[in-house]
């Protein structure tokens, strides 16, 4: 495929939490002065897009920490814990600005730490006219929801300002934007991309378990019964100690393994979901996978997995080429749900198919070709072949 003609992405952050830092921080680790070995990227080149060629030139957050200052400092603030692989973050230019706070963060975190919690800035909130407005004038292509989980009311405020502004939305959280019909058809109707929803991260619990529901229901084995328990102590989990949050992320994370079960579980049989909060452990993830099932002759067997991982950098690795499959969408003229790429990156897309599907439909999404869906397939279920 030719380079693409428009080398630059305009990306507007919503969220300069670990997650946004890890990915800016990888922008500038894939520059021209990368280390000879460095590894990481699924895509060096996507369409002809470079992680380089992503610039941040809009971001919005409501913590008196990070409000007002340079995108380069705001990430390193606090309540941030991530891993700092790429200290070296020239000031961009870029002012963090006051976004609109609605569900956006949990009252409990109050009782925390300051160095653990958000710090609400005590100022007026973005109106929808200024958000938009500033999307303009910036250019941006792509806006990149990092909100809270269980932030419903914000994102669905920051996703009217995606459309207004005319603006590509990538959804990185379990709140269900992309994978909502109605939501769907209003970016479609405006001739807009799609990605979404909650970002799969590049090797996490979710993948994990999901690659070996999928082996199991390859291999014949019954798979009975099954647990993911994850702990962590950055922000994400502390927020998620309010169990009103976490719904949608329950819902998130066990339907992206029950879509790969050869038969899907009774919900006394499956447990997938965060579990505790655990400070000292920063943002470092801790998966705890248990699987019990029959071979041949219904013979028991059992797996128990323990994975750790930094966690942010685990999604930065996805979201770089989220980035650039929405653009390449925005210069191919698509509009609504991106299939290919929703269904790879995110663990509840509109259509679930397994892993290596959904990597052939991405692969064939940035090369320019076409896969399409199949209802009821060899499989029984949605599979995906080329046009």
């Amino acid at each position: 495929m030719s380079q693409a003609e428009n080398k630059t992405i305009n990306v507007a952050i919503i969220g300069v939490g670990n997650c946004a830092s890890s990915l800016i921080q990888g922008i500038y680790y894939y520059g021209a002065e990368r280390p000879q070995d460095a590894s990481g990227l699924m895509h060096e080149d996507l369409g002809g897009y470079r992680p380089t060629d992503i610039r941040i030139a809009a971001a919005f957050d409501i913590d008196e920490r990070k409000v007002g200052k340079d995108v380069s400092e705001a990430i390193f603030a606090r309540p941030n814990c991530t891993e700092i692989f790429q200290a070296n973050i020239p000031t961009m230019g870029v002012t963090v600005q006051m976004g609109h706070i609605l569900d956006g963060y949990s009252d409990h975190m109050a009782g925390y730490p300051d160095d653990r919690r958000f710090l609400p800035l005590e100022a007026p909130e973005a109106t929808k006219e200024e958000v938009v407005k500033t999307l303009k004038d910036a250019n941006v292509d792509v806006m990149m929801n990092y909100l809270p989980v269980g932030s419903q009311k914000a994102t669905e405020f920051y996703a009217e300002c995606a459309l207004e502004a005319g603006v590509a939305f990538v959804n990185n959280i379990p709140v269900f934007i992309a994978s909502n019909p109605v939501w769907a058809k209003r970016f479609k109707d405006a001739g807009l991309p799609i990605i979404g929803d909650d970002i799969k991260a590049q090797l996490g619990a979710t993948i994990v378990h999901r690659i070996l529901t999928d082996l199991f229901a390859k291999r014949g084995v019954a798979l009975d019964r099954t647990y993911q328990l994850n702990t962590g102590g950055n922000t994400d989990f502390l927020n998620m100690k309010n169990q009103a949050r976490l719904e949608s992320k329950k819902t998130s994370k066990t339907e992206a393994v029950q879509s790969v079960a050869a038969n899907r579980l009774e919900d006394e049989n499956i447990h997938v979901g965060p579990s505790d909060y655990v400070a000292w452990q920063n943002d470092n993830k801790v998966c705890f996978l248990r699987m019990e099932g029959r071979l041949f002759g219904d013979v028991p067997m059992n797996i128990e997995l323990r994975l750790s991982v930094e966690d942010s950098p685990n999604s930065a690795g996805v979201a770089i080429d989220t980035i650039r499959c929405a653009k390449l969408a925005l210069d191919r003229g698509m509009a609504g749900i991106i299939e290919g790429p929703s269904a790879f990156f995110c663990k509840h897309p509109p259509v679930q198919y397994t892993d290596d599907q959904a990597r052939l439909m991405t692969e064939a999404f940035i090369a320019g070709e076409k896969f399409h869906a199949v209802e009821g397939g060899a499989s029984g279920k949605a599979e995906a072949v080329a046009s």
